[in-house]
């Protein structure tokens, strides 16, 4: 179960984020590189999680014109990131372009790794009225959220972002292997911090999610490697 356990490494530095890695050091799990650590460590700090032997998941949710994200994936599938992320908003077509740069940069160098390319559909923090009233998005959270999710399976794309609420629902509508990386995971007494829709982590390995995507409850705890290891042991037992 470690390594469907993903830990975002949100520091300002690469410096502060190692300090974490080395206390958990040993344990299998995946990394989580946002916009923050990436936007000031760059791509050199995903190739030494690489040469660690951790799996890295870029998080920085690409959406803009289907060329400009077509040369984004290429670019992150030839650093040897092991998944990336898109917003499904963008629609299908730049969705679709995201595969096209993967493909673009592994007949450049059959070497590389294929990395998984998800769709982000909405974000855990953002909760009904927020989608209606703001974002404009009549309607449920969960209708959107699977409306999202098909759209992002009939791209080519290999899962989707949502909140653990609907990776029971995306999987009945896009099929068992199709991947649910769920955030708004929080261990019972968990203070719910920014997140609008939550689950503990036995609960979303019940009901479906593949990885779950686990900051604060680990890099605020008093010992990271001592939650690390007691959210990993709920995960087995769920």
């Amino acid at each position: 179960m470690a390594n469907r356990l993903m830990i975002p490494l949100d520091y300002p530095d690469a410096g502060q984020a190692k300090e974490l890695i080395g206390k958990l050091k040993g344990i299998p799990c995946y990394m989580k590189v946002g916009m923050q650590l990436f936007y000031a460590a760059g791509p050199d700090f995903v190739r030494e999680l690489k040469a660690l032997g951790y799996s890295v998941f870029l998080d920085v949710k690409m959406h803009d014109i289907p060329n400009t994200v077509k040369g984004g994936a290429e670019s992150v599938t030839a650093l040897g990131v092991d998944m990336f992320n898109v917003h499904a908003s963008g629609g299908s077509a730049m969705m679709a372009a995201a595969v096209e740069g993967i493909e673009a940069a592994l007949r450049k160098n059959p070497a590389l790794a294929r990395p998984l390319v998800i769709a982000v559909t909405q974000l855990t923090s953002t909760s009904q009225a927020v989608m209606n009233n703001e974002i404009g998005i009549p309607g449920g959270v969960p209708d959107t959220v699977v409306r999202y999710a098909k759209l992002a399976s009939a791209a080519g794309l290999d899962g989707v972002v949502a909140s653990p609420q609907e990776a029971a629902a995306i999987s009945a509508a896009c099929g068992p292997a199709f991947r649910t990386v769920t955030p708004g995971i929080r261990p019972s007494g968990s203070s719910l911090d920014d997140q609008s829709r939550v689950m503990t982590p036995g609960q979303a390995i019940r009901q479906g999610s593949h990885f779950l995507v686990i900051g604060r409850p680990i890099t605020a705890a008093p010992d990271p490697r001592q939650a690390a290891e007691q959210i990993i042991e709920e995960m087995i037992k769920a």
